[in-house]
C-alpha cells in the first residue's frame, strides 16, 4: 500500500490537473479559494463576514449613508493573505456572490487607484 504522504501527493497532483481544466470563469470566486489553498472553515468564515458586512451596508445605505471607505477597510483587514483584494472581489462579482456590496467595494477600489 501507498504511503500517506506518496498519496496526498498524487492527490495534490491531481487537483492542480483538474485546475487546468475547469473553466474559471463559471466559478472565478471558488477556482480563486483553490489556488489560494483555502480550508472549509476559512472560506465558510469569510463567506459569514461578507454576509454581515453585506447586511452592516444595506443598512447604512438605508440610513442614508454615502461613504462606504469603512467597509472596504474592513474587507480588506479580514481578507485572507493568500487573496488578493480586487481579484477576490472581482471574483465574487463574477460569480454573484454579495453583488451590492462588491459593486461598491470595487468602485471604491477603482477610486483608490
Amino acid at each position: 500500500m501507498e504511503s500517506l504522504e506518496k498519496r496526498v501527493a498524487k492527490l495534490e497532483f491531481h487537483q492542480s490537473l483538474l485546475l487546468e481544466m475547469v473553466d474559471e470563469t463559471k466559478k472565478p470566486f471558488y477556482s480563486l479559494v483553490i489556488r489560494a489553498d483555502l480550508t472549509k472553515e476559512e472560506v465558510d468564515a469569510f463567506l459569514s463576514f461578507c454576509q454581515e458586512l453585506a447586511e452592516q451596508y444595506e443598512r447604512q445605505k438605508a440610513e442614508g449613508l454615502t461613504i462606504f471607505t469603512p467597509l472596504l477597510v474592513q474587507f480588506a483587514g479580514m481578507l485572507h493573505p493568500n487573496l488578493p483584494l480586487e481579484q477576490t472581489v472581482d471574483a465574487m462579482l463574477a460569480q454573484q456572490l454579495f453583488v451590492p456590496l462588491m459593486t461598491e467595494l470595487k468602485t471604491l477600489i477603482q477610486t483608490v487607484n
